[in-house]
């Protein structure tokens, strides 16, 4: 893995850093990855090595979202506000139409974008994305037990995960597979899958908590925009066996947008839909 592709910051017109990396062939066609929560641009790596995207000639561009890893914090900012440093990404990159592909955590930045960015999408995709605070089982999946909690609560999870992956990692993989479903501990009982879950949440702690204290909050409350307004046509895929965001919240997502095909796999789980199946995803995405 290159790591000056995988580490790099653009200045954003109101004078931040945008931390993103990059992974597969640099002429390939370009899809926007919005990594979970919380989480980090590094996440892409459990779900593909180069090789899948060499194949399939895909360009993939992962974005830090502010107070993630290489990227600055933005005070107040919120979920609608995300479209447009995509935009300034991609005009730095000389890139005119992408397709945009949200996982978990950012699945409703996929759906910002799909609502603010009409004519610069070609595809929009959501895998296992969270939902509307409203949708049916959302506030009873693995993901909202850091943002349903209270402010101050909230922060003390997140310190003592952010310490708990410094400190033993072994441990705190232990301690997330507790809350996994079978396939999805499965997953991370291989030392490959493990050791780049580690990584990608330490880096998304490397700036504090702050970030994703803040964005936490964001999920409970309205995105500023409504899912019936997206014009674009959406693809969304959902696990059956997924703990983390309930299968529930992709029916309520795919039925809730006008145009949306969805595609739900009964025995797959948070991270292995995307994991086994993401030749599918970004075929899709790129055709």
């Amino acid at each position: 893995m290159n790591k000056n592709r995988i580490n790099q910051q653009i200045k954003l017109q109101d004078g931040r850093l945008m931390g993103y990396a990059e992974y597969g062939p640099a002429g390939g066609y370009p899809v926007f990855y919005f990594h979970g929560f919380p989480s980090s641009r590094l996440d892409w790596q459990l779900f593909d090595d180069d090789d899948l995207l060499q194949e399939l000639n895909v360009r993939i561009i992962a974005p830090d979202r502010p107070g993630y890893g290489l990227s600055d914090f933005l005070n107040g900012r919120k979920i609608l506000d995300w479209p447009d440093d995509v935009l300034e990404l991609a005009n730095a990159l000389q890139i005119d139409r992408f397709s945009v592909l949200g996982i978990s955590g950012g699945g409703p930045y996929a759906a910002a974008c799909a609502y603010k960015l009409p004519d610069r999408l070609s595809k929009t995709g959501i895998v296992c994305g969270m939902g509307p605070a409203e949708a049916p089982g959302m506030q009873n999946g693995v993901s909202w037990s850091i943002p349903g909690t209270p402010s101050i609560m909230r922060r003390f999870i997140l310190m003592l995960t952010s310490m708990g992956i410094d400190r033993d990692p072994d441990q705190f993989i232990s301690k997330s597979k507790e809350t996994l479903s079978g396939p999805d501990q499965r997953l991370l009982d291989q030392p490959a899958s493990a050791e780049i879950f580690i990584a990608s949440m330490r880096e998304a702690f490397r700036r504090g908590i702050k970030g994703a204290n803040h964005e936490a909050a964001l999920y409970t409350r309205p995105w500023g925009f409504n899912l019936q307004d997206i014009q674009v046509s959406v693809h969304l895929w959902h696990g059956g066996q997924d703990l983390n965001v309930l299968i529930s919240v992709g029916r309520h997502v795919s039925e809730t947008i006008p145009n949306c095909k969805a595609k739900y796999y009964e025995n797959e789980g948070h991270f292995t839909l995307p994991s086994n199946h993401i030749k599918e995803i970004l075929s899709t995405l790129t055709s």
